[in-house]
């Protein structure tokens, strides 16, 4: 019986994305049960909720789920639904793995860092207000707890893939308090894991080093802002948004994203590149057990960018989402 999965719709260019998705896991034979829900502006459409109780419910069950980027209307006062999304499931942590993919151009090449980002605190929490007019006041959140917690998981990951070093990126030299936290709980963390070799840097130099010589790094662990800004940096390095993917993790829940998404009216129908939400699949696959399924579409993709035939117009090409689909399909043999 193929597993169940929740798979998030949340509209744009997620559609022509879903649907690429489906024809080549059908065409690879890769087994997924998918439980279809739509969020954010894609439910608001249809009248529904941005994130229903339902769909939540599902996640929290099955314990994994696969989303496109949630959009939000273009009018209107509405919260982030991705980041709502991760705070009513309880995800903490966000893994971006930063390594290049064939086909595309990068600046770097032999790059394989592991990302990991805090995703419950830090300025992102939004707790601001203004002291008297013109003078706003943005609060920074740090807890031993969640550092506890985020550092423990980082470090066991870092250790189950065979990493040998990892770095704490911060800014402890001006916010002594909030990052010197931060600093502490991972000094502590290190001594349970004595087999990898921990390492710190400041926020701006981790920047010069990565765009110098950033196959130094290993893994990078860092705050919500912190991982924000790198994670995207990093993206650049290695090939853009087609070498991106996120993979968010709770207790018992794992969700993986495309973190590319936009609107039909921007971006045009059926012209969105399906790699942002294939690789993240090919992750989930991997999670399920079906490595030879995810190994044989990732040759695919290898050699359908490598070749350059058949690309999207943000690759550089002007073909469409179902050409370049069917490029992957062919080249599956």
């Amino acid at each position: 019986m193929a597993p169940k999965v929740v798979f998030i719709q949340g509209g744009g260019i997620g559609l022509d994305q879903e649907q690429a998705l489906r024809r080549l896991f059908e065409a690879a034979g890769a087994k997924v049960d998918w439980l279809v829900f739509e969020a954010g502006e894609a439910a608001l459409a249809k009248g529904l909720p941005a994130l229903a109780p339902e769909l939540l419910d599902a996640v929290r069950q099955h314990g994994l789920a696969l989303k496109t980027k949630l959009l939000n209307p273009p009018h209107g006062d509405y919260p982030n639904f991705n980041v709502q999304l991760r705070r009513e499931l309880g995800l903490f942590a966000s893994v971006r793995p930063l390594r290049n993919q064939p086909g595309l151009p990068a600046r770097f090449q032999n790059v394989n860092i592991l990302l990991v980002r805090e995703i419950t605190e830090d300025l992102y929490t939004a707790i601001e207000h203004e002291i008297v007019p013109g003078v706003v006041q943005s609060i920074k959140v740090v807890t031993e707890a969640a550092c506890r917690r985020f550092f423990r998981f980082a470090f066991a990951l870092a250790q189950e893939q065979g990493r040998t070093t990892i770095h704490c990126i911060h800014k402890a030299n001006i916010l002594k308090l909030a990052d010197g936290l931060v600093l502490e709980v991972f000094r502590q963390t290190a001594r349970e894991f004595p087999s990898l070799q921990p390492r710190e840097m400041i926020v701006d130099n981790c920047c010069m080093q990565l765009v110098t010589r950033p196959q130094q790094f290993q893994v990078l662990v860092c705050g919500n802002l912190y991982g924000d800004l790198l994670s995207d940096l990093g993206v650049g390095l290695v090939g853009g948004i087609s070498a991106a993917l996120g993979i968010n993790h709770g207790n018992g829940v794992k969700v993986y994203e495309a973190i590319h998404g936009g609107r039909r009216e921007e971006i045009g129908a059926n012209h969105a590149n399906p790699l942002p939400l294939l690789l993240p699949a090919l992750a989930l696959l991997r999670e399920l057990g079906q490595t030879h399924v995810a190994d044989r579409i990732q040759r695919a993709i290898d050699r359908v960018l490598e070749e350059g035939k058949v690309r999207t117009p943000d690759l550089g090409g002007q073909d469409t989402t179902t050409a370049m689909t069917e490029a992957l399909v062919k080249a599956l043999g």
